[in-house]
């Protein structure tokens, strides 16, 4: 491997098998993960074709988009979710894949559970047939959203066609200040370049901000890669990843892992790393952040107002008064006040245990605002555990909160957990498009799970700086 060479450049030759005649290189997968929503029709294709998976070993399916986080009694009530359920059951038995069901206390949100287990490692590619599988570049992997006929590519043949993207180095040097956390500065990288800014490039994160963060918050950042327009995202391993993976149970153990870790670190980009762009950013400019439109490129800082229509370029005009229109909000307003009526905390992006540390911290000796529906969402189930073994669901409940299981929920609203109306979601997730929590009015504000906290229990957009105490300068 070049000195020149930057870590995706590194992993995607490891992983080439030949340079097709469409110009695309078929990769090998290292890594196959699966879930109940765009699975059944990619088996059928196998069945259709009497094809085989061809390495179960290196598939695992969980269940997550349709489980209900309330009643998970069996069957479920909505017909579909029972359907779909009862299908990965059926596919996993006969196709050989290990399924991490509702039984099973490693179940959990995908994107959870690979890390939380240890199959996600430095120096693979991974694939999963959802859009924010971005997420495992925190570990300095290549791990890549995918569709239903290309899962179904994948369980037989453990390979895909690709074109190679660009690689565009995103630093982030400097100090955050107080309040700001990894979705604040995930926000900001969208807002500057846009949900089309990334198109055609994989971003390599770095910087001593992302070098301070830990693994949850490089997970954060990396998940939300696919909202920029970025074909992926990652961060280069370092200790901070090794110490994470130790002794996880599908990482290597004893001296095995030692020979790996210094496999993965050797992975990295070098100083003499070549990238075909670059952009940086200082640290001090961010600050909590919230969403107001209908991309996750349209927010502002909680201190700012909504910005005038004029201040953008004409052919983007239109699609600005869209937002506004649909959202209920007008330009020059401030978002700070704003009144929500639904407060989550969940999804990929934000359900691991140091996002329910933090947000408990917020809302510990306070109440939930007697107009708002607030809900706890784990991440997985053995997050749920971790949590009530250090007393986080009684804060929560305490509080007001509904303590649920886990799943995806609100998110993206497959399941019971949806808007109604045109309700005002205060949401730790990762899309706030239209119709995106269950409602095809609801809306949603997008921000990190301190700052859901503080609108929950303030009943508004509230900047979580005022409520620890601590310094908006």
């Amino acid at each position: 491997m070049s000195n020149t060479q930057n870590l995706f450049n590194k992993v995607w030759d490891l992983h080439a098998v030949k340079t097709l005649e469409s110009g695309q290189d078929q990769l090998l997968i290292g890594l196959h993960l699966i879930h109940e929503v765009t699975s059944p029709q990619a088996f059928e294709m196998l069945r259709d074709r009497g094809l085989k998976v061809l390495f179960p070993e290196r598939t695992i399916a969980t269940v997550d988009h349709i489980v209900p986080t309330e009643n998970q009694a069996r069957p479920f009530e909505d017909n579909l979710a029972e359907q779909m359920m009862s299908a990965i059951e059926k596919n996993c038995a006969e196709f050989g894949v290990t399924l991490l069901d509702v039984s099973d206390d490693r179940q959990g949100i995908v994107h959870v559970v690979g890390p939380e287990q240890g199959l996600t490692q430095p120096g693979m590619t991974i694939v999963c047939g959802d859009s924010h599988t971005s997420t495992h570049g925190a570990f300095g992997s290549i791990a890549l959203g995918i569709g239903t006929s290309q899962v179904a590519h994948v369980l037989a043949t453990q390979t895909m066609a690709l074109g190679r993207p660009k690689v565009r180095q995103v630093k982030v040097n400097g100090e955050l200040g107080p309040g700001v956390t990894a979705k604040d500065v995930t926000l900001y990288i969208i807002r500057k370049l846009g949900v089309q800014g990334g198109v055609g490039y994989a971003y390599e994160y770095a910087g001593d901000v992302f070098d301070r963060m830990t693994m949850e918050e490089r997970m954060t950042v990396c998940n939300m890669s696919i909202e920029g327009g970025a074909r992926c995202g990652y961060i280069n391993p370092d200790q901070t990843t090794v110490d994470y993976l130790r002794g996880r149970p599908h990482a290597p153990q004893g001296e095995a892992f030692e020979k790996a870790a210094e496999w993965w670190l050797s992975l990295a980009s070098g100083p003499d790393a070549e990238f075909d762009d670059l952009v940086e950013f200082n640290a001090a400019d961010i600050e909590p952040t919230v969403t107001w439109g209908i991309t996750p490129a349209q927010s502002v800082g909680v201190s700012e107002s909504l910005p005038a229509v004029s201040s953008y370029p004409a052919d983007e005009q239109t699609l600005i008064k869209e937002a506004y229109r649909y959202m209920e909000l007008e330009e020059n307003q401030p978002i700070k006040g704003q009144k929500i009526d639904v407060a989550f905390i969940g999804s990929c992006t934000n359900s691991r245990i140091s996002d329910l540390r933090e947000a408990a911290k917020v809302v510990e000796g306070r109440h939930v605002a007697e107009h708002v529906k607030a809900l706890v969402v784990p991440g997985s189930q053995l997050v749920r555990k971790q949590a009530i073994e250090e007393g986080l669901d009684k804060i929560f409940i305490e509080a007001g909160f509904e303590w649920r299981e886990a799943g995806c929920s609100m998110c993206l609203a497959m399941n019971p957990d949806k808007l109604v109306g045109n309700q005002l979601c205060a949401s730790s997730s990762n899309r706030n498009f239209k119709g995106r929590q269950g409602s095809p009015t609801g809306r949603t504000l997008l921000m990190s799970p301190t700052m859901v906290a503080a609108a929950a229990v303030s009943g508004c957009v509230t900047d979580v700086r005022e409520l620890s105490g601590a310094a908006t300068a």
